[in-house]
Order: structure tokens, then C-alpha cells, then sequence
């Protein structure tokens, strides 16, 4: 099946959706830091925590988007997408890439996480391979691009805009909120991963900031502490009464 989209008015060649052949050998870019998949997981591990992940959603991180734009198919991985809904994969299928129209919605939302070495995140070259901003913005047609710099702890968030990227400032609190998904994105600076750093982290409307699993764990513990606590100051106060607390 092959559905054909309109060219733009940029004088693209015409851009055509194929789903990939599973013998197509897709490009090998390596994660260019290893804070890279450590932001892309976390982002994805409080959505999950919260009950917010769904089948039917595709979220993954360093994951091909396919497109054909005249003879040339063309492939990008960016650091974390997400896609509202997706066609289910038969029963033991592998998803080894994505071709927005064709496998389902096409992508809500992506993010590169930018390292010591810029990687074309800024490319608006419009040739083939064409660069990451031209190919989220005029062939993909991303309504949302989010860039981050997690050694500055700087975060850029671009909203599709009449055919084009334009930058959005963010709300008093320095997030950014974000419509597909219904949550605020922001910057938070601590620890994880035994790794001191800026992290991305979402928020719910009413700014409670949705927590990973090593904070549940340890809300857990303290809820758990404060309990044990509670009983020992009242076997305490019972005692000075002359009472036996395992009488009570």
C-alpha cells in the first residue's frame, strides 16, 4: 500500500509512504553519549509509572521514521518519539522501523538530545539525505520538535506553525506544555542513574511532577518509616499510661 502526499510548496520531490521491506538495512547511527538512552528511558519510565502508556501508542527512542521522497527513501532516528496510535503488529512481529500513513498516525512529538557535538539537530539542508529540522518540519510535518542540551541544561521546544518551526516560550514555571500528550515538559537537575545532571521530566496540570520508580520506591519507605514511628510514640504513650500496647 502506498499513500502519496501533495509536494510542498518548497518544490520537494513528490513524497510517497512505504512501509520498509524487512530486508531493508536501515542506517547505524550509535547513540552518540550515554546519557542519551538514560534521558529517553526516563522519559518514557514516569509515562509508564502513571498509567499514561497505551497498546495502541508507539514511544521509542533511537527508532528509524521512514519517508520516500522521490526515488530516495530516507531515514531518521531521533533520540525519542511518540506516536498517539499506531496499526497493531501481528502476533510475534518486530516494528524494526516506522512509515508514518501508512503503519498509523504519524508522529506527535520528537526530541533530540544534543551531545558535545551538534548532529544536525539545526539542519535545514533540503537535499538529500535532507537535515533533521528540514525532515521533522517539511517531509515528516512534526507538529512538536523538542531539542535539549543536557550538559547546559538548555531546553528549545518548536510548535509547527503554519508549514513552519516556531519557538515557544515557556510558561511561568519553565515548562512547556504539551497538548499530545497533556503534560508539561521541563527541565529537572538531580540525580539518577548515579549520574548528577539536567533531566527532562513531565508534569500533570495540576504540577504534580510524575515520579520515577526509585522516587516511588523511596515515598514507599517513607510512608513506611513514618508509620513505624507513629505506632513506637503511641506504645510509648500507652506504657506511661500503664497500659500494655499488645493488650490494645
Amino acid at each position: 500500500m502506498t499513500l502519496v502526499q501533495s509536494p510542498p510548496t518548497n518544490a520537494l520531490p513528490i513524497i510517497t509512504w512505504q512501509k520498509l521491506p524487512d530486508d531493508f538495512v536501515l542506517p547505524d547511527e550509535p547513540v552518540e553519549s550515554n546519557i542519551q538512552p538514560l534521558l529517553a528511558a526516563a522519559l518514557g519510565e514516569s509515562l509508564e509509572l502513571a498509567g499514561l502508556i497505551i497498546e495502541s501508542m508507539l514511544i521509542a527512542s533511537n527508532f528509524g521514521l521512514c519517508a520516500c521522497v522521490g526515488d530516495k527513501t530516507v531515514v531518521k532516528a531521533p533520540d525519542w518519539v511518540y506516536v498517539p496510535s499506531v496499526h497493531p503488529l501481528p502476533v510475534g512481529g518486530i516494528r524494526r522501523s516506522y512509515t508514518p500513513n501508512v503503519e498509523g498516525d504519524k508522529p506527535s512529538v520528537v526530541m533530540e538530545f544534543i551531545s558535545a557535538t551538534e548532529g544536525g539537530e539545526y539542519s535545514i539542508n533540503p537535499h538529500y539525505s535532507y537535515g533533521k529540522w528540514f525532515f521533522y518540519e517539511q517531509i515528516l510535518r512534526i507538529p512538536v520538535y523538542v531539542i535539549f542540551h543536557p550538559q547546559i541544561g538548555v531546553l528549545e521546544v518548536y510548535f509547527l506553525v503554519d508549514g513552519k518551526y516556531q519557538k515557544q516560550p515557556p510558561d511561568q514555571n519553565q515548562r512547556f506544555f504539551i497538548e499530545a500528550l497533556d503534560l508539561s515538559l521541563g527541565i529537572w537537575t538531580g540525580r539518577k542513574a548515579e549520574i548528577d545532571g539536567h533531566w527532562l521530566r513531565w508534569w500533570d496540570k495540576s504540577g504534580n511532577l510524575l515520579p520515577w520508580g526509585s522516587e516511588l520506591v523511596a515515598q514507599e519507605r517513607q510512608r513506611a518509616e513514618q508509620a513505624e514511628a507513629k505506632a513506637f510514640r503511641l506504645a510509648e504513650k500507652l506504657r506511661e499510661m500503664g497500659l500494655n500496647p499488645e493488650d490494645i
